[in-house]
């Protein structure tokens, strides 16, 4: 299936690993063009090498943290000036810290809300005017399940992604008329450095090994097993495609169906 992203200009935020990167992987192996972004230089610059093989001219990579507003609008800005465009946005960050609701801290709760709203919200409001002047976009929010069901001792998780949510679902009726398509996806669990974290601070809480606490929530998935994030960077080149012409507005679960809400 001809998704239609052949050279079209995607930018996907803290990519250098994990969701971010197989989101950016899919978006190439489909034409697009893609600038990658994360705080670990070294990194960031391993996974440029690794995604680019055979394809140096379509990637570009530099080492921003999202939560430097300034930082993040001037790299938007300079893959603008490099390929003439930002047609897809996919906004991500690393997860916030952990801690419950009764325990949260100030200073956790300013770092949780520049990390995981702020920054998605500055990077749309950059890109959405190159947007709507081409009367072609599309933008795409990695959240969480925890938004239709909060998740335990993850309340920077809970409260930010289900603010992002929001803004997202009004985002959506107001740009819907300019060609730009607003969807988010509600991450489940998908095999990756931080699940990887989240297990084993599971298995400190309960003194329990890291395979039993991975077993247990294995058992939660009722595919039976956590995804791979190649299955994740699939759902999100389909809907920066032209075949998702139709659907904006969008929280839609990704989670192997673990989610037992109707909607």
């Amino acid at each position: 299936m001809d998704l239609g992203l052949h050279d079209k200009v995607a930018v996907v935020l803290a990519s250098s690993d994990g969701l971010g990167k197989a989101s950016a992987r899919s978006l190439l192996d489909e034409g697009a063009r893609v600038a990658i972004c994360g705080r670990d230089a070294k990194r960031l610059e391993a996974a440029r090498l690794e995604l680019g093989q055979g394809r140096e001219d379509r990637i570009l990579g530099l080492s921003v943290d999202v939560t430097d507003s300034a930082a993040l609008v001037g790299w938007l800005e300079l893959v603008k000036d490099r390929w003439g465009a930002v047609d897809i946005l996919v906004t991500n960050a690393g997860g916030p810290p952990v801690g419950g609701a009764a325990s949260v801290e100030l200073e956790s709760l300013a770092l949780g809300f520049r990390l995981t709203l702020q920054s998605a919200v500055v990077a749309i409001r950059t890109v959405l005017p190159w947007m709507q002047k081409r009367r072609w976009g599309r933008i795409i929010a990695m959240t969480s399940s925890s938004v239709r069901q909060p998740i335990d001792n993850l309340v920077m998780s809970n409260t930010m992604r289900a603010g992002l949510t929001g803004y997202l679902k009004t985002l959506s009726r107001e740009v819907a008329k300019d060609g730009v398509l607003v969807n988010s996806i509600c991450t489940g669990m998908f095999m990756t450095d931080r699940l990887r974290e989240l297990i084993d601070i599971r298995a400190k809480n309960s003194g329990r090994s890291a395979d039993l606490e991975r077993a247990a929530l294995e058992a939660e998935i009722p595919l039976g097993r956590t995804g791979d994030p190649t299955e994740f960077g699939a759902v999100v080149a389909f809907l920066a495609s032209e075949k998702a012409s139709f659907l904006t507005g969008l929280a839609l679960p990704c989670d192997g169906g673990a989610s037992r809400h109707l909607l």
